[in-house]
């Protein structure tokens, strides 16, 4: 069964192929949607209103908190040092790694694409370019783009110029 008896769904989540998504041991906020393919594992948390797109992968310890946007394919990363095996060559389990958990804070979006490693936090109303992997914090209403991904901008100076410019059209 693609969703658990063990998820949490808010009032009015919108799941747009059930039987294309995989979801277990997790919770998704009132009003939020959820694309085709998307996976989001145990512990996982995605707050109210937010909008998780295909093809996109929410492991473990990941919080994504009320607003956001989650684009087409985006990965998050849950383990910094992953091996298959221990030094015995004993194929490894949940006992043999710990979960490094990551923050998506409210009203952030994330490009598609995107890679977001394990221990960071995404700032409040930041933006992840598409394509980016984001190795360490952004700040709250940052732009960053790029491999590894740099503050290339602030959200704010680009909503102020987008309004400015409609004004004068």
């Amino acid at each position: 069964m693609p969703i658990s008896d063990n998820v949490r769904l808010g009032e009015g989540v919108m799941i747009h192929h059930p039987q294309l998504v995989n979801l277990y041991g997790c919770s998704v906020g009132a009003g939020s949607r959820v694309g085709a393919f998307v996976e989001i594992q145990k512990n996982a948390h995605v707050g109210e209103r937010c909008k998780i797109s295909s093809h996109t992968f929410i492991c473990e310890g990941v919080t994504v908190e009320d607003e956001v946007f989650v684009g087409h394919g985006v990965m998050f990363i849950n383990d910094i040092f992953p091996q298959a095996a221990n030094a015995d060559g004993s194929a490894q389990s949940e006992s043999d790694w710990a979960v490094v958990p990551t923050r998506i804070k409210t009203r952030a979006s994330i490009g598609s694409n995107a890679t977001i490693m394990g221990g960071v936090t995404v700032g409040e109303g930041a933006l992840v370019g598409a394509g980016a992997v984001v190795t360490k914090d952004v700040p709250d209403y940052a732009i960053v783009a790029g491999v590894p991904a740099k503050v290339v901008g602030d959200v704010r100076d680009k909503r102020k110029s987008a309004a400015e410019a409609l004004k004068q059209a």
